[in-house]
């Protein structure tokens, strides 16, 4: 599971997400990707599964790269404890997203294969997202 491998501080504030992405949201490296069209927080957990969808889709052709990482320390307290006696202890991490951030990067697979595996990623998100092809991108 992704994570920090060390943090400055062990909690933080939750802070708010507005507006759309300022960086982040151009392909940098590949030639297809996905968007993200809302905001969320993604987990861990839940880029993992979208990583496995598409290496498994795209059969270790091609490369991948993934745009966020999850380093936002989230807390929850235990189940029945009262209110007050400070903050939870941590229980994982995310990475906070806005619309029109860049979650996935494909490149080196044809224009369908790339389409159906980051659809495939897409449906293990928390978030709605849209398939972009890079501008220059010419299917010869």
């Amino acid at each position: 599971m992704l994570q920090p491998k060390k943090t400055k501080f062990r909690r933080q504030q939750k802070g708010r997400m507005r507006g759309n992405a300022q960086r982040g949201n151009q392909l940098a490296f590949g030639s297809f990707g996905i968007k993200t069209l809302e905001t969320s927080w993604i987990d861990g957990r839940q880029i993992e599964a979208a990583r496995i969808a598409v290496t498994r889709y795209m059969q270790r052709q091609g490369q991948i790269w993934i745009r966020i990482f999850p380093d936002k320390p989230i807390t929850k307290k235990p189940a029945e404890v009262r209110m007050g006696k400070g903050k939870g202890a941590p229980e994982g991490f995310v990475a906070p997203v806005t619309p029109g951030r860049i979650i996935i990067e494909a490149e080196g697979v044809s224009l369908e294969v790339a389409k159906e595996a980051l659809r495939l990623a897409a449906q293990k998100l928390p978030v709605k997202t849209r398939f972009i092809v890079r501008h220059d991108y010419n299917k010869s």
